[in-house]
């Protein structure tokens, strides 16, 4: 097959379209022909060398794809040949053919395109796990995204919306706040124009938001713990902002704060299993009824990854960035 591979650590020009070997299907895998794949901020780390796959995961990027079953493992009943689906991948989207845990697999929804599925595993699996299941987000509650804009948060504005929550998020252009806006947000703020703090007590009479995501990390963490309300729960995803900060706890004692973080990738198959089957019964049915739609910015040919790359780092987009094999 062909695969995507980073023949060095380095920029997106170490990015080749090489034949490789097939995938080895293990008896509680999948093998999937790939019909799209989507790119992660994740991938640019380990294009540079900073984020190895987990021991026994495949050395290709991607963590995440849709296609067709084409074989099954030994042990998998769930799934059938000829199945169109979409996957949570440790790696291995950047390729023709990825095998995958059948845990990790979902029916590809109806009413989305086979390629568009691709956009919805990762940003789905890591929503529904941080702030639904981890942080508790509930309707009637108020709920910020950092990075409104991205993959996440164009997914995040809109099941939190869904299930009844107050959207705030912050983005660097107009353009991305209208489309936020658009998507269904409640109040939308410029970073680079305003004081989020600032803005969100104002939107919320003082008190702070109820739930926060964030992908910056110690650049906004202070600011993030200022804009809490009591009980107020902030989820750490990314350390775009960088990843050493102060705390005065203080402030988490007095407000009665809850500070967690999570990755997905190297949590173990079972878990991640777990996740997709909540992602199933709870996200799933919103997409079906059109209330949660994928938001696809650009499709580059599979040969194109570096130049997908640049864009991705460009931060230009909206929305997600898909390969298509």
């Amino acid at each position: 097959m062909k695969a995507v591979v980073i023949t060095t650590p380095g920029g997106p020009e170490v990015l080749q379209l090489q034949e490789v070997e097939d995938p080895e299907l293990k008896g509680d895998e999948v093998l999937i022909k790939v019909e799209a794949t989507a790119l992660n901020r994740a991938d640019i780390l380990q294009r540079k060398g900073m984020y190895p796959p987990p021991p026994g995961s495949s050395p290709y990027l991607g963590l995440e794809c849709s296609g067709t079953i084409e074989a099954v493992g030994k042990q998998v009943s769930h799934w059938q040949v000829g199945d169109e689906v979409c996957a949570l991948l440790s790696g291995g989207g950047y390729a023709e053919k990825v095998a995958v845990p059948a845990g990790q697999v979902l029916l590809a929804p109806p009413g989305v395109s086979l390629q568009d599925a691709a956009s919805f595993p990762e940003v789905s699996c890591t929503v529904w796990s941080t702030v639904f299941m981890m942080s508790r987000l509930s309707a009637g509650e108020t709920f910020l995204v950092h990075g409104g804009s991205s993959g996440i948060g164009t997914f995040a504005i809109q099941i939190a919306k869904y299930w009844g929550a107050k959207v705030f998020v912050t983005a660097g252009s107009k353009e991305k706040l209208a489309f936020c806006k658009n998507l269904g947000a409640d109040v939308c703020i410029n970073y680079k124009t305003e004081d989020f703090v600032a803005r969100v007590k104002e939107e919320t009479g003082g008190k702070g938001v109820d739930v926060i995501l964030d992908i910056i990390g110690a650049e906004y963490f202070r600011r993030n713990l200022d804009s809490l309300s009591f009980d107020g729960r902030l989820f750490v995803i990314g350390t775009m902002g960088g990843a050493v900060t102060e705390i005065d706890l203080r402030v988490v004692l007095s407000k009665r704060l809850t500070i967690q973080a999570a990755g997905l990738r190297y949590r173990s198959p079972e878990n991640k299993a777990a996740i997709v089957r909540e992602v199933e019964n709870n996200v799933w049915p919103a997409i079906v009824a059109g209330k949660v739609k994928p938001v696809v910015y650009k499709y580059f040919p599979l040969s194109k990854a570096a130049e997908a790359h640049r864009l991705m780092e460009s931060s230009k987009h909206i929305g997600k960035i898909l390969l298509l094999p």
